[in-house]
């Protein structure tokens, strides 16, 4: 079964022959290699190119593992290319391969080539793009399904399939596994085999145990503040008595290279700078942080605060956590063109709920919209001195509620 990525796909598209490598990155199993051999190989197709003029290179497929070998790969991709022209090559899975740059840099200067490359590990492309590309590489990231895409394939009634995207979240696969224990068992496997013996085994991790309680902690910790040192204490009363604050900080930092967690940083909005102690960890997907809880504590406040943070990186947003002087709002979404402040609330029925959360807003003279997203079911409401209250669905399934706010 393949399921459409329209958001993506177009994205990807509106790069064509220019001349960057594209660069997808996203956790294990989200889509990337779908997206790029198979959705973008029909959209070339569509458009005239040869089918041997597109060159698809699966990295971690055991019949290449003789590719992992630059020179292996180069002399490969030259072959493939020889007397053909203009060609495009695919390369799933690239960080497989040693110096992957230079094999990369080296086709592009021999050959007459368009470059699409996948990974799942951030360190070895996100922080130097432009330096392993020579200013010529475009980062494109990939996410499991929005609800948005969940909700397109499985329709029915709304509120229902919410509740079962908050329990399993939106690793594509699951839309094929129509019973519960089947898709917890699935998510389960992929929190075991795919992400953390992949972790363990990319990152030399010594300790397993630690990771895995070290995974519990963040996955329990979602709309929590987090620092290496309270973590490090916490693992020390649990039992792991040798462990320090540096091997911690460094396990959080590989689990976040991975895309298994986003790390949301304090930003000051009166003196205009980020705050450089404390921040919070988000889950990549809410249905693989459930299953490293073994679904339990599913809290449904901090699960929505999660899907919410998750569709905002989705649509493109920088996301950070907002301090107006001692209140704290959930979020500060920019893109280039707006700014929002967002809270997210399960009610505003209560009275005093309502006011802890609007209080945040007051003092804040800047003009940006400042919108609170709640479960409730009534539509879109002013709440008075231009604060909005929006319904979740609505904001998950219109791209453009928040502008429309």
């Amino acid at each position: 079964m393949i399921l459409n990525r329209d958001l993506y796909l177009e994205r990807l598209y509106k790069h064509k022959d220019k001349d960057l490598v594209k660069i997808i990155t996203g956790i294990r199993r989200c889509g990337k290699s779908t997206l790029l051999f198979d959705l973008y190989h029909k959209r070339l197709l569509e458009d005239g190119i040869p089918a041997d003029h597109i060159i698809k290179v699966a990295i971690d497929n055991i019949k290449n593992a003789d590719l992992k070998e630059p020179a292996a790969l180069y002399k490969y991709l030259a072959q493939q290319m020889q007397g053909k022209g203009r060609c495009y090559i695919f390369l799933d899975e690239i960080q497989l391969v040693e110096n992957f740059e230079d094999v990369v840099n080296g086709i592009k200067r021999d050959f007459d080539c368009d470059v699409y490359i996948t990974g799942s590990n951030s360190k070895f492309l996100s922080t130097d793009i432009n330096t392993r590309f020579r200013g010529r590489g475009i980062e494109l990231k990939m996410f499991p399904l929005s609800f948005s895409e969940y909700y397109s394939y499985c329709q029915g009634d709304k509120r229902k399939a919410f509740n079962d995207y908050m329990m399993y979240g939106g690793m594509p696969y699951l839309l094929q596994e129509p019973e519960p224990m089947q898709k917890a068992e699935y998510l389960r496997t992929i929190a075991e085999t795919v992400v953390i013996d992949d972790i363990v085994e990319r990152y030399g991790i010594r300790n397993k145990e630690v990771l895995q309680a070290l995974l519990s902690l963040l996955c329990s910790s979602i709309g929590a503040y987090v620092s290496s040192r309270k973590i490090t204490d916490t693992l020390r009363s649990n039992g792991h008595a040798t462990v320090d604050h540096k091997t911690v900080g460094s396990y959080i930092e590989n689990l976040c290279d991975s895309f298994l967690f986003y790390r949301a940083d304090r930003y000051d909005i009166k003196g205009k700078a980020y705050l450089k102690t404390l921040y919070k960890y988000y889950a990549v997907d809410i249905g693989l942080r459930n299953a490293f809880l073994n679904f339990r504590q599913i809290e449904p406040t901090h699960t929505i605060e999660n899907i919410v943070y998750t569709e905002l990186l989705h649509r493109g947003y920088i996301v950070d956590i907002g301090r107006n002087e001692q209140k704290e709002i959930d979020f500060i979404a920019r893109n280039m063109k707006d700014t929002y402040y967002i809270q997210v609330s399960y009610t505003l029925i209560d009275e005093k709920t309502r006011e802890r959360e609007v209080s945040s807003f007051r003092k804040l003279d800047d003009g940006y919209k400042k919108i609170v997203i709640t479960m409730d079911d009534d539509p879109f409401t002013d709440l008075g001195n231009g604060y909005k209250k929006m319904n979740m669905l609505d904001f998950l399934l219109d791209e453009y509620a928040l502008e429309k706010a």
